[in-house]
């Protein structure tokens, strides 16, 4: 359709094709090497409404809780473990869930289990709760600042958000082969895009995007965050794939941004 190959990713990033593959071993690896990892707990009855988490040595600081994309309709929590590395070597505990794929549920459905992934995280962790998603995971974070999406004692914990690559403005993926999956009409597309948010819980966010990414998810993110006036890092470079990167890293600039 129109729009397919403007959301296209894996064929306009050298090897795009191989990044699941090495995403996964990655994530193996980081699990089989982290002692006390909680994984697969149920935040809901479905098969995919369960979530890892990583404890830091000692006191928790907080609460990551980072959600993965794939456009609600691929991967799940067991490809971004390593991911985590970053904010446990900052204190942080991380906690990664999965959710259900469209079209076996809808994006607004999506939305609904991730708030309760995030509620099920905040009681096992206390102190601050930082959110980052990347794609529509960073789609997913920024819905979760709808005020009232949260109960008001986890949004009131909240102390940034970052959506990475995020899809902020669903209309026009309408106009994509994807939607037979998503089944979006125009009213719940623009339901469930961020830029459309005017309610939201006060709370500090920076939108995080590769600055050699597709023109589409370069205008998502600037949609974003001029609707929002907000902050807006490119990061240099950096292109849909491995604009993540940072959140493995103690030392980054994303997580120093994200986690103070």
């Amino acid at each position: 359709m129109e729009l397919d190959d403007a959301y296209a990713n894996a064929a306009y990033i050298p090897e795009g094709d191989s990044f699941p593959t090495k995403w996964e071993t990655d994530a193996v690896v980081f699990r089989d090497m982290t002692e006390g990892a909680e994984l697969d707990l149920a935040y809901g009855p479905a098969a995919r409404q369960k979530l890892d988490l990583f404890r830091p040595q000692g006191q928790a600081k907080g609460l990551l809780v980072f959600v993965h994309g794939g456009f609600w309709r691929m991967l799940d929590k067991s490809y971004w473990s390593h991911l985590a590395a970053g904010a446990l070597g900052r204190g942080w505990a991380v906690a990664m869930p999965s959710y259900t794929l469209c079209p076996e549920t809808s994006i607004g459905g999506i939305t609904r289990e991730i708030a309760s992934a995030v509620s099920l995280a905040a009681g096992a962790i206390g102190g601050p709760i930082a959110l980052s998603g990347h794609s529509a995971g960073g789609h997913l974070v920024a819905r979760m600042l709808a005020r009232g999406m949260l109960p008001e004692a986890v949004a009131g914990r909240l102390s940034h958000v970052m959506p990475i690559s995020p899809l902020s403005d669903l209309r026009p993926l309408m106009q994509t082969s994807m939607n037979a999956d998503f089944k979006l009409e125009e009213a719940e597309a623009v339901a469930e895009s961020p830029i459309f948010m005017e309610d939201r819980v006060d709370c500090p966010v920076t939108v995080w995007v590769g600055s050699a990414e597709r023109p589409a998810f370069l205008d998502q993110a600037r949609w974003l965050s001029e609707a929002w006036e907000c902050g807006l890092v490119e990061d240099a470079g950096k292109h849909h794939f491995d604009v993540v990167d940072g959140l493995a890293d103690a030392e980054s600039e994303m997580l120093r941004i994200l986690l103070g």
